[in-house]
């Protein structure tokens, strides 16, 4: 799963393949400031992005998870 530094979040985002099918579909976890580096502090739990839609390939689905992660960032649909 890849993942990055936007500002004081971690984001994460993946690409997961329908069970049973070919399709992928977008997956995004972002994480707060944590003082305890062993604990990350979720502050969008892990989910299914982009429910609509779904993706000829994990990278497809990568990218516009990561899309959807920085769309929320930019206009801070995420809470402490």
């Amino acid at each position: 799963m890849p993942t990055e530094h936007v500002g004081d979040y971690e984001v994460v985002y993946s690409g997961v393949r329908v069970i049973g099918g070919e399709e992928w579909v977008a997956q995004v976890a972002i994480f707060g400031h944590s003082t305890n580096p062993m604990h990350r502090n979720p502050v969008f739990p892990a989910q299914r992005v982009l429910a609509e839609q779904t993706f000829a390939d994990e990278k497809s689905a990568e990218q516009g998870a990561r899309q959807v992660a920085h769309d929320m960032l930019d206009k801070q649909h995420v809470h402490h």
